[in-house]
């Protein structure tokens, strides 16, 4: 068993377990299944648990009241007796713990109407700890799931969890929203964040640098003007974060009070001060650093769907600390430095090979370039997800990702929107999603959404090439990946070659571009009957039985079709 992947075979049945961040990727594979075959019912014990306990599904085969208020969005079903007819399943641990998770996963069968007799059966085995990498980093998402059913249920579509566009964040008032809001929507990024300033704050042996872009966050603003003169700061100045009036002045101007204004320093490399960073110091040394997609906002926390890395590393976090040096010294030749030109190898024994790279440079080219070039290469699959895809309209990045699109190979993407954009190959299968919620046209029973407020929703930046390979690798950062940006822009990209981080990466994107892709489909289905809802949200019955034209499992078993492509990519 691998610690990021294991699978299990008995006779016709494969199961494939792949190791998410706080979530696990199922996939199941049947060879030539029987004419009867109807889903697969999937059983876990969590550690610590004797027994096992059915995964539910939101739907059946039947009801014993009308479909409409039977399906009310909760998973209502056991998957014993309503299996999944899906050949992949992500499950999220309500209450995650460290240690193994086993999985039994069985084929079902519907011999006569309405009896269900078990088939072939596999159990594998999985540990899911909370650390992506004991001691060095650990890898966190936010929810990015304020537009979502979840978000309805749990949270009622509580639009009060952030301010209005018109409103200072630094004086909204987060005690009035729903308890426990910004702990699921911030999701591991949150606890990631708030516990490495925590353990700033309560040290007074460690000091903190930080570059911030968007500073709207007052929980966070205030444990940095905590620190007094033990934080360091630079807050981006270009655009709107100039004027007085902006979240970002107003924070700078509360932080000069505590840190004093030697500390806190304005500045916007070429076009932006674009990095998200903390460090952590001990000593005067660099043994800390977080970084990635996620500003230090409400949006960006709470709203976006957005990354985060947190390294346990002097040499990492060593890079990150040279930087900053040379951004806060902020001298005349500060863009012309040798540190800009090239990327940095960390070479650490047992560690994930990765190198890190310091924008804004002379050409786009020295970041972009091994981007496009790992697309092109990619032999298995390709996902990406990049905020402001669509805006750029060139660069190794962009042109690699319009090759993908005419490419017969595995890819899923998620940009903010797709206008100019080329979203299906073609097979006709959809290969790029935008940011969609369910509105008003949502179909019963499913709840119109929250739009989660204005500005964008999907924030984040990186590309996974060949994630179950073990040439597997990982660009990410705070990089937006567009030729402007890394000739403009103070940033930071990162590659990992290292196949458990591409797996946490790819799941990730998978379980956004599927929530995504679902929407936007349900958003262009306008003239669907009541009767037509009810059959498309009942479980599928063998064909002599249903008298459907072709099983649910049809199109996964036709050759090309991308639905075959996802049964054999995650089951082997």
């Amino acid at each position: 068993m691998s610690d990021f992947m294991n699978s299990g075979k008995h006779n016709s049945l494969t199961a494939k377990l792949w190791r998410g961040e706080r979530m696990c990727l199922l996939g199941m594979d049947v060879t030539n299944p029987e004419p009867d075959f109807v889903g697969f019912s999937i059983e876990v014990k969590s550690p610590g648990n004797r027994l096992y306990s059915p995964l539910r599904n939101r739907i059946a085969f039947s009801y014993d009241q009308p479909a409409s208020d039977a399906v009310n969005g909760f998973r209502n079903f056991p998957s014993l007796v309503a299996p999944f007819q899906k050949f992949r399943w992500m499950h999220f641990p309500y209450d995650p713990k460290d240690g193994t998770y086993r999985y039994r996963i069985t084929k079902q069968h519907m011999p006569t109407d309405n009896k269900l007799v078990a088939g072939d059966q596999v159990t594998v085995d999985i540990p899911l700890s909370k650390e992506t990498y004991s001691d060095f980093l650990d890898i966190g998402f936010t929810r990015s799931f304020a537009s979502s059913q979840a978000y309805v249920d749990k949270f009622h579509n509580d639009p009060n969890v952030i301010p209005t566009s018109r409103q200072s964040g630094l004086s909204f008032d987060k005690s009035k929203a729903p308890a426990g809001v910004y702990e699921w929507l911030g999701f591991e990024a949150y606890d990631l964040l708030f516990s490495l300033l925590d353990e700033v704050v309560n040290d007074a042996s460690l000091t903190l640098d930080v570059f911030a872009y968007d500073l709207d966050e007052p929980d966070i603003v205030g444990k940095f003007a905590s620190l007094g003169q033990r934080l360091r700061i630079i807050i981006d100045d270009s655009g709107s974060h100039e004027k007085p009036t902006n979240d970002a002045s107003l924070a700078a101007a509360k932080l000069v009070t505590s840190a004093g204004a030697s500390n806190v320093h304005r500045m916007h490399f070429k076009s932006l001060q674009h990095n998200k960073v903390l460090i952590v110091k001990k000593n005067g040394k660099a043994t800390k650093v977080f970084f990635g997609s996620t500003n230090f906002s409400f949006r960006g926390i709470y709203i976006q769907a957005n990354n985060a890395l947190l390294f346990t590393s002097e040499d990492v976090a060593g890079l990150f600390s040279q930087y900053f040096d040379l951004a806060f010294q902020n001298s005349p030749g500060l863009l012309s430095n040798a540190f800009f030109a090239s990327w940095h190898a960390a070479p650490l024994e047992g560690k994930p090979d990765l190198q890190l790279c310091f924008s804004p440079h002379a050409s786009a080219d020295l970041s972009l370039d091994p981007i496009g070039k790992a697309m092109d290469d990619a032999t298995t699959a390709v996902f990406f997800a990049i905020a402001f895809l669509y805006q750029t309209k060139s660069g190794a990045v962009r042109e690699a990702v319009d090759r993908l699109m005419k490419r017969d190979l595995f890819s899923y993407g998620i940009s903010d929107k797709t206008s100019s954009l080329e979203i299906t190959k073609p097979d006709g299968t959809v290969a790029l999603v935008p940011f969609s919620y369910l509105s008003k046209k949502a179909p019963p029973p499913f709840s119109a959404e929250w739009s989660g407020g204005s500005g964008i929703n999907e924030h984040n930046k990186f590309v996974v090439t060949d994630f179950n390979l073990p040439s597997a690798r990982v660009y990410t950062g705070s990089s937006n990946l567009s030729p402007s940006g890394e000739t403009g822009n103070g940033d930071n990209l990162i590659v990992l070659q290292d196949q458990r981080i591409a797996t946490a990466y790819a799941l990730d994107a998978l379980q956004i571009f599927d929530h995504l892709h679902f929407r936007a489909r349900m958003n262009q289905t306008t003239t669907l009957s009541t009767s037509d809802t009810q059959k498309a949200l009942t479980l599928q019955k063998p064909i002599k039985i249903s008298g459907q034209p072709k099983s649910w499992f049809a199109s996964s078993y036709v050759a090309g079709d991308q639905a075959q492509r996802d049964r054999l990519l995650f089951s082997h």
